[in-house]
């Protein structure tokens, strides 16, 4: 460590690499990258699986990580936030538990937070705070005015990458954009450890993950990733020296070689699903035509005539997946698609009447299928006293669901309670579905047929890392069933502190544990929309929504 630097104090750094999981290492060690770094944590620490959570998806599975709860007590289960049909996207005021950093608070520590997912519009605590993934690309900070500080001493800061992940732009810019934001992960980070001193740093890495849904099978985009990563994790382990090091992941990620899987198909098929054509909520396809990036961006006169023709043809039946079956045979259709703006796509798309059906998936990312129960939802269809025996039903149905391979389609269907509780448990869907071995990809889409190739070769998996190292932490400590849960109470013993009595998880047997004690209530803060059209197509650019 260079001695001029002053001491940061930082007694546990936690790096959350994103979609971070054994066989990507492999790969990059075949590939003979350089992650002097990440290896040298490896070596000298301890490190293995880190089970992640249904749904296995960022927005849900940060939460539970820096909370330490199941998605039943923080209350975020996907992107989406629903009141009855109408959503938004999630943000920071939709987590019903206290963060990692504001335990820490309460106990006289301070805290500095970089590019953690759904932490905008960020609370009060002693520290700092630069959100992540789901804020806007100009976020509110913590405290007041710290963006304009940041980006007085460094220069320009962002959120995401100045590109949508399609095909117009190369994979050289691409890397060169993603070098660009991890660096500026790393430089924000190290600046606020040195004017901040905090006991506790959280810096997140969101490029391990974009790599693999923009740049699918890229294994030298990959490597240049992590390189750039594991750059800015060494730097910051010489400016902050940190007495313990904790590396995690929420979710693995990997290739599927399996089926999508369209739910709302086989409702539709068996009755469940009403559809109507046109309008609503939009069916978001991974369509990278448009720049989003731009906050002030819009659409073209030219797309919104489009978008309003197809809507008019939707309205009298003729719906994009009608005019994709004649342009297949025509030997138009990959032409069309990748020329097709989304607007016009979306309008034309036939829909699930929410209102008028039965049972629907939502959002893929929820890994279930929510009823429409009177009392409950606006219009609800299924009477209170049938729900038992509608969901049954259901379940059963979906159970012997097989892809046309002849294997089950899901490891698991299941009533919500198996997955989730707490008092949040209510909003989840009605319905979990596990895909088998996480290699099929659950779809909303509406198509003609319940399967179909995978929307995207390489998508999550349930098995991601945690690794750690340095003082305090045992080598020869077991890892054997370390869950995400776990990462929460394991920082805090780390730190000479107690898990929360609320926690799901437990401390890891690689750290002493310091007890269990009753945290504060989370007191609540009032929900917050998120009025961001910009971030809502990145998550559909990414294969997010669809």
């Amino acid at each position: 460590m260079d001695d001029e630097r002053p001491d940061t104090g930082m007694e546990t750094l936690l790096v959350g690499l994103d979609a971070a999981c054994g066989p990507v290492f492999d790969r990059l060690e075949k590939r003979g990258a350089e992650l002097p770094a990440l290896e040298g944590i490896l070596a000298n620490g301890t490190s293995g699986p880190l089970e992640s959570q249904v749904p296995p998806w960022t927005a849900s599975a940060w939460p539970s990580l820096y909370t330490g709860t199941n998605p039943g007590n923080h209350g975020v289960f996907g992107f989406l936030d629903y009141d009855g049909y109408d959503w938004d996207v999630v943000n920071a005021t939709d987590v019903r538990e206290h963060a990692l950093w504001e335990l820490l608070d309460e106990e006289g520590k301070s805290s500095v937070v970089v590019n953690v997912p759904v932490t905008a519009p960020p609370g009060e605590f002693d520290g700092a705070l630069i959100p992540g993934y789901v804020a806007p690309d100009s976020p509110t900070c913590h405290p007041d005015g710290l963006l304009a500080d940041v980006r007085e001493e460094l220069g320009a800061y962002r959120v995401y990458p100045r590109h949508t992940g399609g095909e117009e732009t190369s994979i050289e810019a691409k890397i060169d954009e993603y070098r660009t934001v991890t660096r500026m992960r790393g430089e924000a980070f190290r600046y606020l450890a040195e004017r901040f001193s905090p006991e506790f740093g959280f810096v997140q890495f969101q490029t391990t993950d974009t790599v693999f849904h923009e740049c699918p099978g890229d294994f030298a985009a990959l490597q240049a990733v992590y390189e750039a990563v594991d750059e800015q994790i060494g730097e910051i382990i010489d400016v902050c020296d940190p007495d313990t090091i904790v590396v995690a992941s929420d979710h693995g990620i990997g290739k599927y070689s399996g089926y999508d899987v369209r739910v709302n198909s086989l409702l539709r098929d068996e009755g469940y699903v009403e559809t109507a054509r046109g309008g609503g909520m939009p069916s978001w396809d991974v369509l990278r035509d448009e720049q989003f990036f731009d906050d002030e961006g819009s659409e073209s006169g030219t797309d919104a005539l489009l978008e309003r023709a197809m809507g008019g043809l939707a309205r009298v039946g003729i719906t994009s997946q009608r005019l994709n079956g004649a342009l297949e045979r025509l030997g138009l259709a990959e032409f069309v698609v990748a020329h097709a703006p989304k607007a016009m796509v979306r309008a034309g798309t036939e829909r699930v009447d929410f209102p008028a059906s039965t049972a629907y998936a939502r959002s893929h990312i929820e890994c279930g299928v929510r009823l429409n129960v009177a009392g409950r939802d606006p219009e609800g269809v299924v009477p209170a006293d049938e729900y038992e025996e509608v969901r049954e039903t259901l379940i059963d149905l979906l159970a012997a669901l097989e892809t046309p391979d002849g294997k089950p389609a899901f490891d698991d269907v299941a009533p919500r309670e198996d997955y989730f509780h707490g008092p949040e448990a209510d909003r989840a869907v009605d319905i979990v579905l596990v895909p088998r071995a996480f290699d099929q990809f659950l779809s909303t889409q509406l198509r003609g047929e319940t399967f179909g190739p995978p929307t995207e070769p390489y998508n999550h998996k349930r098995d991601g890392m945690v690794a750690a190292t340095g003082a305090g932490i045992d080598s020869d400590g077991s890892l054997a069933d370390a869950h995400l849960f776990d990462v929460a109470p394991t920082v805090l013993a780390s730190l000479g502190l107690p898990h929360g009595e609320h926690m799901d998880g437990e401390v890891l047997d690689i750290v002493d544990s310091a007890g269990e004690r009753a945290y504060p209530d989370y007191d609540g803060r009032a929900r917050e929309t998120t009025d961001e059209q910009a971030v809502e197509e990145r998550l559909s650019d990414l294969g997010y929504m669809e």
